[in-house]
């Protein structure tokens, strides 16, 4: 873009921002219209093969069904042909047919996945399946419930029903985008753009994805529509945490591009990095190819949240009488049940992770459980030593730093090592929060000091104590025989730390370029609330005292 082009939208930009809802409701009108042109053209798609509205088999002249069906001898070792189809508006010739896709427990362990040479699973397991489900389910709850109440009962009562109101939008977003083209550019066939650099277009709209067929490389005996909606809840709570950063002071307009661009441009793009397996035979992340571990978001998740939260907070400056006014949170018991409901909600998020019910869910479920614990407590007693006081709101954190930690590491250590990463990660946390209070930083709800570092803290712990005894996918660490892993390791968060801060940085100095007057919201507004001057509502009725 030149500067003649920059100067006339310059001029132009507030003309064009006048007539914002005549675009946002012809977008609305053209959303609608293509997605009936794809629902009408996907189902005349699958009636040329007998599939939509029927449960017989393929009508005559159809074009062949490739054998995808799992070979009756050594079924657990033979792998299905890849047998995803083509584009819409064409005969799906290599769609499962729904009525012959096995369906049942095969009732063999699967390797877990992580490893592109990792055996395919043969059916779609009705238990891994269930418990997929029921892993999403959890997660889902930690983003408009867990976070939203976290941060909602830290911040100012004038703030705080704008605070939640963000989480509760940020899973709408998020979900939106991640149907349109989120999930295949995170997790995609790669573009080849940079060897494992960010993914393609293949998946667009879902296109090739279906809910009665595993994927190549991911979660073999689940649909591959499952692993969609599990990796879904860890896209959306990720921006939800970076709220943290501009808390009090965002207009909701900027907030909601805002969303869209960094789930885009930071965590779509650190999420291939890491997490892409190579799907059709592509280059997979260059994070997982160079041997990083980040077993269920430590990296991809907590470490670009956390550090976005801190340049934004930079970014933006502090709120209006910081340092010199009490910000207390405005109802402790309020981030209490945050905290509860993502202690809970982990439960689901490193478990499931393992992308299948058995041994190493088992793990990652115990060792979440063993970290937090320790962390919350520990924590408790360095406030006790430093304040004479033991804190409610300190032990949350220190509940909090332990999920944290934990995350990159879950489904990689043992349990006596989790106890390690659980007084780690308090401690690095606690110091980090003094830090950043001593220097001013007004990062509100603390997501650089407990995420960000609490995630360079389990990736670089991760690295120390990795066992293949506890995963089979995963590699020793340094205190097993393999010094490199710790570097590795190293790389990766350092990796998604620049990244998030740098990206994180531009895209706010273009919005605020943009937006007339700046997204930061007047001093006026400010002083009043954000929810009387953005959202139009209170959070508690006056006569609450």
């Amino acid at each position: 873009m030149n500067l003649m082009s920059l100067s006339f939208f310059g001029r132009h930009k507030s003309t064009i921002l006048v007539h914002k809802w005549t675009v946002i409701f012809l977008t609305a009108g053209v959303i609608v219209g293509t997605s009936g042109i794809f629902a009408i053209g996907e189902h005349n798609a699958l009636g040329q093969l007998g599939l939509a509205g029927t449960t017989g088999a393929p009508v005559a002249g159809a074009p062949p069904q490739p054998d995808c069906a799992p070979s009756a001898k050594n079924h657990t070792l033979a792998p299905i042909p890849y047998c995803i189809g083509v584009e819409h508006f064409s005969p799906l010739s290599g769609l499962h047919n729904p009525v012959s896709t096995a369906e049942y427990h095969c009732a063999k362990p699967q390797t877990p996945p992580g490893n592109t040479t990792a055996p395919y699973g043969p059916c779609i397991d009705t238990g891994d399946t269930a418990f997929m489900y029921a892993a999403a389910s959890f997660v889902m709850i930690m983003t408009p419930g867990g976070v939203g109440f976290l941060y909602g009962g830290m911040t100012r009562r004038k703030h705080a029903l704008t605070v939640i109101l963000q989480n509760f939008l940020v899973y709408a977003i998020v979900s939106i985008q991640w149907v349109v083209y989120g999930y295949s550019i995170m997790f995609g066939p790669d573009s080849g753009v940079g060897p494992g650099f960010i993914g393609s277009f293949a998946w667009v709209g879902l296109n090739n994805v279906f809910h009665n067929a595993p994927a190549d490389v991911y979660a073999p005996s689940i649909p591959h529509l499952a692993y969609v909606m599990f990796q879904l809840m860890f896209a959306a709570i990720t921006p939800a945490l970076a709220i943290a950063g501009y808390a009090d002071r965002l207009k909701m307009s900027a907030f909601l591009i805002h969303v869209v661009l960094w789930t885009t441009f930071v965590y779509d793009f650190a999420g291939h990095w890491n997490w892409s397996l190579g799907s059709q035979g592509t280059h997979p992340g260059w994070l997982n190819a160079l041997g990083a571990e980040d077993f269920a978001g430590g990296t991809v998740i907590h470490i670009t949240s956390g550090f976005a939260g801190l340049v934004t907070a930079m970014f933006l400056g502090r709120r209006l009488g910081y340092g010199r006014a009490p910000f207390e949170p405005h109802s402790i018991p309020l981030v209490l049940l945050g905290t509860t409901l993502l202690w809970y909600g982990w439960f689901g998020f490193n478990p499931g992770s393992a992308g299948f019910a058995g041994f190493l869910e088992t793990e990652a479920f115990q060792n979440t459980n063993i970290a937090t614990a320790v962390a919350a407590m520990w924590w408790m007693f360095l406030s006790w030593a430093h304040t004479g006081k033991t804190s409610a709101v300190g032990a949350c954190s220190g509940a909090i730093a332990g999920l944290v930690a934990i995350t990159p590491a879950s489904g990689y250590i043992g349990v006596y090592a989790s106890i390690i990463m659980g007084f780690a990660c308090a401690t690095v946390c606690f110091y980090c929060l003094i830090l950043k209070n001593r220097r001013r930083v007004d990062d509100a709800l603390d997501t650089w000091a407990v995420h960000g570092m609490g995630g360079v803290v389990g990736a670089l712990v991760t690295g120390l104590f990795s066992e293949t005894r506890i995963n089979p996918a995963a590699n020793n660490g340094w205190f097993f025989g393999n010094p490199k892993q710790e570097l590795v390791n190293a790389v990766g968060a350092s990796a998604a730390a620049a990244w998030s801060f740098g990206i994180t940085f531009i895209i706010w100095k273009v919005q605020d370029w943009i937006w007339p007057g700046g997204v930061r919201v007047t001093p006026a507004e400010e002083e009043l609330g954000l929810d009387i001057t953005q959202v139009g509502e209170r959070a508690y009725s006056e006569s609450i005292s």
